[in-house]
Parts: structure tokens; C-alpha cells; sequence
């Protein structure tokens, strides 16, 4: 089997290096200092020097505004931008927006795609994704507190919801709601397309998040849904399609997800080699000559490389048979990308000792930001207990009703 990155891959590889080395690694230190909404200027103008390269919105047919990668090459564009916490952002591939435009693609009507898909493509506007509840376990999405009735020309939304990634300056948001509490678990959900500037929409505030509450994109919300009335044309899909068209978004969004995952690990393993190649212990003596430094090297090195493979070949199994067929590794992939990165992160920043701790490296930022990987999207235990039924299924057990 040939391992050689198509030359496509790697072409875009390299532009995205050069890109980021020049662009956008300088931005650290005021990211660090100043926080996202302080850059906001500055980013607009590397958002239009991004564009230049071709690779903008690269993740969408040449058709809706990108640059037409498959979901295979687009993971290599994603574990490079994952290098930077500000990479996808400039490249407007960005979570959530990145899965609002592929589900707007898949079922929005030429109506909402000319409102909210084009000026999101066109990076001139944000949006977001309401579903998670503080009343309700993420661990099982179908059961929702948040309601939305049919009301003569209307819907009305009522409902509480957390953690929505980018309230904060978007311009819209695709709410998950209950409208018919009688169906079936998965059929009780809609979706609708709710602009953030709608009577009764309230920004409660920014969820504080390991001593931060962020600002702009780079912020996690609570808000309230007052009977918000939005119009018929903005339900999303057929009534009762909300898991569904979630489903749809939650297969390439983890391929999404590992790959900049893997990014983040390909950083912190170069910035601990730098460091442990030339932090002097004793006069003469790197502190790379420590087996124990030598062990955490060695591991995330294997670690990071199998990751990968696993990512890649969900990814291809996506694209070749589809995200129902591919479902088990995507549930690997989840909880097996998410605990290396912790590892992996975990070394970088022991191996730095207290430089680790600082805002000077990148390390201590996706320490405490990225710890959630094992809880968003699914918590771990929840992708491993659905493997392994799967694969005792395949056993001949059956689960009691």
C-alpha cells in the first residue's frame, strides 16, 4: 500500500504552513494577552489574505463557494489549521459553522440558502447551534426541554440551552426543539433557522470556562428562548427531522474534530522536542537525555501516527460507503483521538515544567480548552459502551429491553 500523500495534499499542505508561519502564528502572543474579540480586526484582514489562497470555505463544492475538497483531503487541511488555535477561523471552516453550512446545503431551501449559506460561505456573517440543555444530559439527545409550537403563521420557540459555541456576534442560529412530544424518541425533534437578533432570543451571558468567558467566536453561551416566533419558512427540513439531519452533520464534523485534535498534538509534541532539545538541566545536559522525556516523545509520537490512520480510514469509509456504514469508527475515532489528546498535551506541558504553564506557548490554552473533547459530541463512555455492544452483538448477546 502507498502511503505518499496524493500531490495535492501535500501542495496544500505547504501553503497552508507557509501561510500560518507568516500570518498567523505571529498573532499568538496577543490572542494569549488580548483575547479573540480584541483580534477581530486584524483576523478580517488575514480572513481576506486566506481567501487569496484558494483554500477559503475549502470544504465545500467549487459550486457553494470553496474549493471542493473531499472529506479525506479536507482532514489534511484540517490537522494544519488545527496547529493554531485561530486556523480554521481564518479559513472560515470553523466549529459550528463549518457542519450549519453542510446541513444548510443538504436541506435548506433555495430560500434559506440565499439568507443564511451564502453570507456564511462568504465569511461575512457567523452562526451557531443550539441543542444542549443544563436540564438535560447531553448524553441523550432526544430528550429536550425546549419546545416549539405551531402558532397560525409561526412557530414559537420556548426552551433554555448552554454551551452554544459563538452566540456572540452570529447572526443566526439552528435551534434543536421538541414539536411533537408523541412521536418516536428520534422523531420528536425539529430544526429551525433563527436569527440572534429575534424578540425573546436572550444572551444570558458566556458560560465561564476554566476561569474564562471568551468573547466573540471563541465563546461558549447560555441562552433563552422566550417564545421566539419564527416564520414556516424557517423550519430546517420536514418536521420531525431534527436527529436525522444531526446525524448527518455529526459524521464529517468528527472527522473534522480528530483531524484539528490531531493538529493541536503535532504542535505540543514540536514545541516539547524544541524545548527538550535545547533546555539545558545541567550545563552540557538537554533535558531530551532524561529517559523519562525520551518515553513521552516516543509514546506521543506512536500515539499521534495511529491516531491518524484511524481518522483517515473513518474518513475514507465515509466517502466510500457512507456515515451510517462508517458509524463504529466514527465512535472509535471519537474517543480515541479525544484521550490522546489529552495525553499528548498533558507531556508537552510536563515536559516544559512552568513554561508550560504560561501564556507563552499555545500549550496551556488548548489545556484547558480542549479537556472537552471528551465530553462534546458525545462523552468517551458513551462511544465506547456503543462499540462495544456492537461488537457483542456480533456475538450473538442481546441487550434486555
Amino acid at each position: 500500500m502507498d502511503f505518499t500523500p496524493p500531490p495535492k495534499v501535500e501542495a496544500l499542505r505547504q501553503t497552508l504552513r507557509d501561510f500560518m508561519r507568516r500570518e498567523l502564528y505571529p498573532l499568538e502572543p496577543a490572542l494569549a494577552r488580548d483575547g479573540f474579540a480584541a483580534l477581530l480586526p486584524t483576523l478580517a484582514e488575514k480572513r481576506d489574505k486566506a481567501r487569496q489562497t484558494g483554500l477559503f470555505a475549502a470544504h465545500l463544492s467549487e459550486a457553494h463557494g470553496g474549493a471542493g475538497l473531499s472529506l479525506t483531503e479536507f482532514a489534511a487541511m484540517s490537522e494544519e489549521l488545527g496547529k493554531t488555535p485561530i486556523g480554521h477561523y481564518v479559513f472560515n471552516c470553523q466549529a459550528p459553522d463549518v457542519g450549519n453550512m453542510e446541513i444548510l446545503i443538504e436541506h435548506g431551501t433555495e430560500a434559506q440558502k440565499a439568507e443564511f449559506l451564502a453570507p456564511l460561505v462568504a465569511g461575512r456573517t457567523r452562526s451557531c447551534f443550539t441543542m444542549t440543555e443544563p436540564e438535560h444530559p447531553g448524553s441523550n439527545p432526544t430528550w429536550l426541554g425546549t419546545t416549539a409550537r405551531n402558532d397560525g403563521d409561526a412557530w414559537v420557540i420556548r426552551g433554555h440551552k448552554w454551551f452554544t459555541t459563538g452566540f456572540e456576534g452570529s447572526a443566526f442560529t439552528i435551534c434543536m426543539a421538541v414539536t411533537n412530544p408523541e412521536a418516536d424518541a428520534h422523531a420528536r425533534a425539529s430544526m429551525f433557522l433563527v436569527p440572534t437578533d429575534s424578540p425573546g432570543l436572550e444572551h444570558v451571558s458566556n458560560l465561564s470556562i476554566m476561569g474564562s468567558r471568551g468573547g466573540d467566536w471563541a465563546s461558549h453561551a447560555e441562552v433563552m428562548f422566550h417564545d421566539v416566533r419564527v416564520p414556516h419558512a424557517n423550519l430546517l427540513g420536514a418536521e420531525g427531522m431534527g436527529f436525522v439531519i444531526a446525524q448527518h452533520r455529526l459524521g464529517p464534523g468528527r472527522i473534522h474534530h480528530c483531524m484539528r485534535w490531531i493538529g493541536i498534538c503535532e504542535r505540543a509534541l514540536d514545541i516539547l522536542c524544541r524545548h527538550a532539545a535545547t533546555r539545558e538541566i545541567a550545563p552540557g545536559k538537554p533535558l531530551g537525555t532524561r529517559q523519562i522525556v525520551q518515553q513521552w516523545i516516543a509514546e506521543s509520537r506512536a500515539e499521534i501516527d495511529a491516531a491518524r490512520f484511524m481518522v483517515q480510514h473513518a474518513a475514507w469509509k465515509i466517502e466510500t460507503q457512507g456515515v451510517y456504514a462508517a458509524r463504529e469508527e466514527i465512535s472509535l475515532i471519537k474517543f480515541t483521538v479525544a484521550r490522546t489528546l489529552q495525553r499528548v498535551l498533558d507531556r508537552a506541558l510536563q515536559g516544559l515544567g512552568g513554561l508550560g504553564m504560561t501564556d507563552d506557548t499555545p500549550i496551556a490554552f488548548w489545556y484547558s480548552h480542549e479537556r472537552a473533547a471528551r465530553i462534546y459530541d458525545g462523552a468517551d463512555e458513551v462511544h465506547i459502551e456503543a462499540v462495544a455492544k456492537r461488537i457483542l452483538r456480533g456475538y450473538g448477546m442481546r441487550s434486555p429491553r
